[in-house]
């Protein structure tokens, strides 16, 4: 979606709940596999946006209440997602 439209976000051009989702999942993804977003600088750019927002960057302080980990499951369902 972004590089289809072109914009710096999911929705339009401005912050939504897409782009704080889709954060999330990169994490996840992340955290099971570093390498999976290798190949993909436009979701590592939205990443880096996203959690440079002083409210997020807050949260991903070490301490916050992140949810746990996904499971093989779910890194099996991202590996699909993103074709690998």
């Amino acid at each position: 979606v972004l590089k289809s439209h072109g914009q710096d976000h999911m929705v339009g051009n401005k912050l939504s709940k897409a782009d704080i989702h889709l954060v999330e999942l990169l994490y996840y993804v992340e955290e099971l596999d570093s390498s999976l977003l290798a190949n993909f600088p436009l979701l590592k750019g939205l990443k880096t946006k996203v959690s440079n927002l002083p409210a997020v960057k807050k949260f991903l302080q070490p301490g916050s209440q992140r949810k746990p980990l996904g499971t093989e499951k779910t890194l099996e369902q991202a590996r699909k997602i993103f074709k690998f």
